[in-house]
């Protein structure tokens, strides 16, 4: 079973995800663990109190290292040996498909979820490291938390009940996944592609990575600068859909 943890100072707003659909199953099969961290149950005086004043001054409120670092000791001590302990944060490195791979490999995951103005700066030594979705700013760290999670756990073997779907999605191999389709065949006026109603399975794979080349080329120049084309890709670059 693979341990995740969440250390929140707000419960109910990940409770709920982590329990549904594919995690849900997960956990109910053993496959993940996942247990969610109240920091304030860590935090001392009669009203408990996580947040302070910046030093300084300023707008806003940072989250005081007592309660916070209290919380993520107890968190390691109920994880397995080396663990990592990433804090969701706008100024770590992006999230990204490689980091998902490398972190479904680890002995399991504390995340430890932002809020207000940040963290107080001496929190840091009790971290792994800082993880950002993007370059955008969220009310607190919850959703990048339930983010890596969701990535994390699909990667794990049974989790997803099909391996070579994990394989075969979005940016797996640098690329933006091929379209969908499902019945009914024609959808007020558009069709599903020829080449996919054709029951020749290579024919069907030669359109999948024809178009997956060219949905990565005109959404995301970015990666498609980035591949490695084999001679295969060249030529089916060269090639029109009704040429497939």
């Amino acid at each position: 079973m693979y341990p995740v943890e969440v250390v929140t100072l707000f419960p109910d707003s990940v409770s709920g995800y982590l329990g549904a659909s594919i995690l849900g199953k997960a956990q109910e099969k053993g496959l993940l663990g996942v247990t969610v961290t109240y920091i304030r149950d860590y935090a001392e005086g009669k009203h408990r109190v996580t947040d302070d004043t910046p030093y300084g001054g300023g707008a806003g409120m940072v989250m005081k290292p007592e309660p916070l670092v209290a919380a993520i000791e107890a968190a390691r001590a109920r994880a397995p040996a080396g663990a990592k302990v990433l804090l969701m944060s706008p100024r770590g490195p992006v999230f990204t498909q490689a980091r998902a791979r490398e972190l479904a490999k680890e002995p399991g995951l504390i995340l430890v979820c932002g809020r207000y103005e940040g963290v107080d700066e001496r929190v840091m030594p009790y971290l792994d490291g800082e993880v950002s979705l993007g370059d955008f700013i969220l009310t607190g760290g919850e959703v990048a938390a339930l983010a890596v999670v969701d990535a994390v756990a699909r990667l794990l073997p049974g989790v997803l009940g099909n391996e070579v779907s994990s394989v075969t999605e979005s940016f797996e191999e640098g690329l933006l996944e091929h379209p969908h389709y499902t019945r009914p065949p024609v959808f007020r006026g558009a069709e599903v592609p020829a080449a996919l109603q054709s029951g020749d399975h290579a024919r069907i794979a030669r359109w999948r990575r024809w178009k997956a080349l060219q949905l990565t080329r005109e959404r995301r120049p970015d990666l498609y600068a980035r591949l490695e084309f084999n001679k295969a890709d060249l030529k089916l670059l060269s090639k029109k859909e009704e040429e497939l």
